[in-house]
């Protein structure tokens, strides 16, 4: 966000001052994530000739989730890996996107999205707000069945959108085969099936010409 998004969105429009405080809370973080809508990736449309917003792949994620489930190394609890994938980019509302492949804005990722986090989910009632904390935390230390399963369809998404577009985000100048086959290797974390269709995927694509050798 620039100075001039400093203000939450509700400030614009005020909710009534009489709604319930709790509940104002709940709305006033419910309004803000609008902008998690305007936030676009470097992954293009497999749909339309331009590139994905954050909200749109976020439900892209949910529903692969759903779709992939079974292909988890190790048994998972569905509605909770979708919570894991619904909340883990909403700090790129502040931080902005990170893309992949961009190794110097990389270097200031963590601080930017810790900042974010904590400005974001201090928005809801304390409560809530830890929850949702909570979740992103759990997300960014891959330390349970869900949280590696959750990376593993984030990284691996974008590689079907690429595929999709003959190569994508794979054609950044400077980006080889062997640098998209390190970024994507978390997959192999969570799942042998993804990574081996991952690999297969990125094999092919550089005969192709799509990635560099």
């Amino acid at each position: 966000m620039t100075s001039s998004d400093d203000e939450l969105l509700s400030d614009r429009t005020p909710l009534p001052s009489d709604l319930d405080t709790r509940l104002r809370d709940h709305l006033t973080f419910l309004i803000e994530v609008d902008r998690l809508k305007t936030i676009l990736r470097a992954s293009p449309l497999a749909a339309a000739d331009r590139r994905e917003n954050d909200a749109e792949h976020s439900w892209h994620l949910a529903l692969m989730v759903m779709t992939l489930a079974e292909y988890a190394d190790e048994p998972i609890d569905v509605g909770h890996t979708i919570k894991l994938v619904v909340v883990h980019d909403l700090v790129e509302i502040y931080a902005g996107d990170t893309p992949i492949y961009d190794t110097e804005l990389g270097k200031s990722q963590v601080a930017r999205e810790e900042a974010a986090a904590d400005r974001l989910f201090g928005i809801l009632p304390e409560d809530v707000g830890r929850t949702m904390r909570a979740l992103w935390d759990e997300f960014e230390a891959r330390e349970t069945p869900e949280a590696r399963f959750a990376k593993a369809v984030d990284r691996f998404q974008p590689l079907l959108l690429n595929w999709m577009a003959e190569g994508g985000t794979w054609r950044t100048p400077g980006v080889t085969a062997n640098d998209v086959r390190a970024r994507k290797a978390v997959i192999g974390e969570a799942s042998k099936t993804l990574w081996d269709t991952a690999k297969h995927l990125i094999d092919e694509g550089e005969r192709r010409g799509w990635a560099r050798g």
